[in-house]
């Protein structure tokens, strides 16, 4: 069965690449300690705020555990 986890993530200006390594290392850490067997979709979104600048990130993954 496919199932869906969401991850989130504030960016900062001149802290992107930090704020992004930080938000791989949670997926990868999620992905090693929930036993998934295969990891069918990974898709980014950026949120923005009222004057379009960009303020966030958010990353699905759709997964398969054993």
């Amino acid at each position: 069965m496919v199932k869906v986890k969401t991850f989130a993530s504030p960016l900062k200006i001149f802290e992107t690449k930090k704020e992004l390594e930080d938000l791989d290392e949670q997926v990868n850490r999620f992905v090693k300690e929930s036993s998934v067997k295969r990891v069918v979709s990974v898709s980014d979104t950026c949120t923005s705020d009222a004057g379009g600048a960009t303020i966030g990130v958010i990353r699905v993954v759709a997964y398969e555990t054993e």
